[in-house]
């Protein structure tokens, strides 16, 4: 694969300073600068940098994403593949080429989509937790560690984001046969989860009566800190509340949902199934409430069709 990492997401809100709260309090750092390029505050995580901007917008909305290639010839690939399928491409370049980019937009969502040259993610491992279970006593004479954090939970890096989409065959074409993202499950009549990294997914591509982002998915250390985090942002406010604990089938992770002020989801997730890129893995067509979860609450209504989706229609009206 000629990607291998999501690299940052632009997202539009009305009330920057509203949302702005609330990712500070989802555990995402507020960089010192606005990054490379362009308005609004930027915002970082543990280990992947920074990786969220968010900038006005008359509705909530995904106005960029950037993604992460290994040199100019994996772009030049890329770029080659996009202009095949006809869409356009621009392409820049500063200084030596190592700040080679190219630009398209995807024309179903009219989302721009970045690929830049970065080097890899090389993530310091976590101790894993210890658990105690039936004829298995690692932890003797002392409580479980996880109950002594009281640091603020942060996030690790941005796993992955949902794009709703009024054109799934275009978008996914743009995605899976452009950008050459993989094909890691298949939600039947849905969407299809799509990876560009080891990770099960990095995006899903779900069908939707008009373009927007569903939610962004922000990896954790593991179950213990999905439950302090959310805990955490619901004890501030009750109302940001969506949808967990539980844990996927697609992507094997635990999740717990939030919705900021702007009405985009965000998810804290854990345990995701990770895919190397010569591994064989064989996607399943997932159907029903295995499209959704394995276990955990009943997906509220809104998690399915948000509730703005209608206002949303309305105003991508002239």
């Amino acid at each position: 694969m000629p990607l291998h990492r999501i690299e940052q997401l632009t997202l539009g809100v009305p009330d920057v300073a509203a949302a702005a709260v609330f990712y500070e309090d989802f555990g995402l750092v507020r960089s010192r600068t606005t990054g490379n390029a362009g308005p609004g505050p930027v915002f970082g995580t543990t280990d992947g940098g920074d990786q969220l901007r968010l900038v006005h917008s008359a509705r909530r909305r995904l106005l960029e994403a950037t993604f992460a290639a290994d040199d100019t010839d994996d772009l030049a690939r890329i770029t080659r593949r996009l202009q095949h399928l006809d869409f356009p491409v621009q392409i820049t370049t500063t200084g030596t080429g190592k700040d080679t980019e190219c630009v398209a937009v995807e024309p179903a969502t009219g989302v721009s989509v970045r690929v830049v040259i970065r080097s890899r993610l090389v993530q310091p491992p976590v101790p894993a937790p210890v658990y105690n279970g039936p004829g298995r006593t690692s932890r003797l004479a002392q409580r479980s560690l996880s109950l002594l954090r009281s640091d603020p939970v942060r996030p690790r890096r941005l796993g992955h984001f949902v794009l709703g989409t009024t054109d799934f065959e275009t978008t996914r074409a743009f995605f899976t046969n452009g950008l050459e993202f993989k094909v890691s499950d298949i939600v039947k009549d849905v969407g299809v989860f799509l990876r560009c990294s080891t990770d099960h997914h990095n995006l899903l591509v779900q069908r939707a009566p008009v373009p927007f982002l569903h939610h962004t998915s922000w990896q954790v250390d593991d179950v213990d800190e999905i439950g302090r985090g959310a805990m955490g942002m619901l004890e501030t406010d009750p109302g940001r509340h969506v949808w967990g604990l539980g844990r996927h089938y697609a992507g094997s992770n635990f999740f717990w949902y939030l919705k900021d002020p702007a009405g985009n989801f965000a998810e804290y997730h854990s345990d995701m199934d990770c895919i190397p890129e010569d591994a064989l893995w064989t996607p399943e067509e997932l159907e029903g409430a295995r499209g959704l979860f394995h276990w955990g609450p009943p997906p509220p209504p809104s998690f399915i069709r948000p509730e703005d989706l209608a206002d949303m229609m309305i105003s991508s009206h002239p």
